[in-house]
């Protein structure tokens, strides 16, 4: 590093530290909130499909946003080593920005561009601002699990330098729009990437300057060792050991294994995948980063749910998982729905931790996004895109919590909120028919399964449609624990009552409707010891037919 990046602020004290560390949160608050109001891609903006962040220059993060997923915060936290392992710190320039979508380096599939962005305050360098989120559509085959590699699944951006002290890479951005269906909306999210972390320099400049600090140097370790040490803190308080958990999914064409080791000790919490199926030829493959981000999210809500998330509080939970494994698939191996089996991992670390933990852990839930993700051609397009491509962000239920139900239609791990009907019907000429709730479907426990939901649509256009399933639950639901029932499995048809395919490149035809229904969560808990005035209240609401309460929970307590 260079001389003229010698820390010369003033000695601080830890309520100034304390202060500033909640700051600098605000700070990519900030950033976060600019890049959902200037996106063009409905799930950015209508349901905050992001992550925003700062790193000091060893690449460690200090602060996220609390909008974000899991899948882009932690998996963007180690992004920031591999860009400045080819842009190195000293060849910086202030007006730079950096970008890749490479699915190794970045948040583990093409459809998440990553912009990283040096930070200057007094003409020097201070950190780095980074940024992800999901763009509608960067070509290939599209965002579904139909490719054989990498290669089929779009545009594929190494690291490369997008602004240049101020200057736009042009040719970079004519490449990037001469390769996606939506040309306008994937330009207008480049740049708006771009100028969240934009926003996030002038404010941390702006910050520096109110606290009289020319480093983050000492916030930096701050951050990093209380976080630490808190984690280590509430480690310290569980039993030793380690304990062995197995999942089966649906997989492609065939179902998959997923079975997970972990192992508490005094130095931390580490979750070993072997015995986990092998790689797949569709897109349902992770790469490790995302494995990595998934974990750790499940690990921090049982374990250290109120400390922040930053390099800190991540280094003592750590993954492994064998090369070649669907859950450690290297490149060129397609994983486009990487979210299929990324985000069942909460599941699989509560499955573990529920041996040890029990009062902690709820039971399984729909967990994997539900997105129905579509494309067609407009009747009569006038001057709109011919073309119309959108990711419907739905979700089911989430399992019975310990003392409360499942949450109900509800994106959990994920944290993305629901795409609007409204904004699914003026973004192309698809009509919802139905969406609601779908009663029966949470397990039966003494803590409910969460519900799923019923979704019917159609064409207004009287045209096809393309459906890019990459749903799960289907065949292998969420189950439920200590006596719980499992939730309802999910479904995807037509209204006809022809059956299709949870995963794959399926057309629907002129004046038919898709029909979903999504997954229930598993019930947590005998179904006996619910109490009454709670299951009155489940059939008052409709949330439990008068069939079900006394199919499930027995006459007696089905009787008002």
């Amino acid at each position: 590093m260079s001389s003229n990046m010698t820390d010369t602020s003033p000695k601080v004290g830890l309520i100034d530290l304390q202060i500033m560390w909640n700051r600098l949160i605000a700070v990519v608050g900030e950033q976060a909130q600019v890049l959902i109001r200037t996106a063009f891609s409905p799930i950015v903006r209508e349901c905050g499909d992001i992550s925003a962040g700062i790193f000091d220059l060893k690449g460690r993060m200090l602060a996220q946003a609390v909008t974000g997923t899991p899948g882009h915060v932690n998996s963007m936290a180690e992004a920031v080593k591999h860009f400045i392992r080819h842009f190195p710190i000293e060849t910086m320039k202030e007006g730079d920005a950096y970008i890749t979508n490479d699915p190794w380096m970045g948040t583990g599939h093409l459809n998440d561009f990553v912009i990283t962005t040096p930070a200057f305050h007094k003409g020097k360098l201070v950190g780095l601002f980074s940024c992800t989120s999901h763009l509608m559509d960067i070509g290939g085959l599209g965002n579904g699990p139909e490719a054989s590699d990498v290669y089929m699944e779009g545009l594929y951006i190494p690291m490369l330098k997008l602004i240049d002290q101020g200057r736009v890479n042009e040719t970079l951005m004519a490449m990037i729009r001469a390769n996606t269906r939506l040309p306008v909306d994937t330009e207008g999210d480049t740049y708006s990437l771009a100028a969240c972390n934009d926003v996030g320099v002038k404010a941390l400049s702006a910050m520096m300057q109110e606290f009289g600090i020319d480093s983050l140097d000492p916030l930096a370790e701050h951050i990093i060792e209380k976080s630490r040490a808190a984690v280590l803190a509430e480690v310290a308080k569980l039993p030793k050991g380690s304990w062995h958990h197995a999942m089966t999914v649906d997989g492609y064409d065939h179902p998959l294994t997923l079975e997970a080791t972990l192992t508490i000790s005094d130095s931390g919490i580490h979750v070993d995948y072997s015995g986990t199926s092998e790689m797949v030829r569709r897109g349902i493959n992770v790469p490790i980063s995302y494995t990595t981000a998934y974990t750790v999210f499940g690990l921090g809500c049982v374990v250290a749910s109120d400390i922040p998330n930053n390099a800190g509080s991540l280094a003592p939970l750590t993954v492994s998982a064998p090369l070649g494994s669907v859950l450690n698939a290297p490149k060129p191996a397609p994983v486009s729905s990487r979210h299929v089996l990324g985000q069942m991992l909460p599941d699989m670390v509560f499955g573990c931790l529920r041996q040890a933990l029990p009062d902690r852990v709820p039971a399984e839930g729909t967990s994997c996004l539900w997105n129905i993700t579509v494309r067609g051609e407009r009747r009569n397009p006038g001057k709109a895109n011919p073309v119309f491509a959108l990711t419907i962000t739905t979700n089911g239920g989430t399992g019975g919590r310990p003392g409360q139900d499942g949450l109900s239609a509800t994106a959990f791990p994920s944290g993305v909120m629901g795409t609007p009907v409204e904004i699914s019907e003026i973004q192309s000429p698809l009509m919802f028919w139905r969406k609601e709730l779908r009663p029966d479907s949470g397990g039966a426990g003494q803590s409910r399964g969460g519900l799923g939901q019923i979704m019917e649509i159609a064409n207004n256009d009287d045209a096809p449609f393309e459906l890019l399933a990459a749903f799960d639950r289907i065949q292998f639901p969420p189950r439920g624990r200590d006596g719980g029932s499992d939730g309802a499995p999910g479904y995807v048809g037509l209204a006809s009552g022809a059956v299709l395919r949870g995963k794959g490149l399926q057309t629907i035809p002129p004046g038919e409707r898709l029909v979903v229904l999504t997954p229930g969560g598993g019930g947590l808990g005998d179904p006996q010891a619910r109490s009454d005035a709670k299951l009155a209240a489940d059939r008052r609401n409709g949330l439990v037919s008068d069939e079900a309460a006394t199919r499930l929970y027995g006459v007696a307590q089905a009787a008002e």
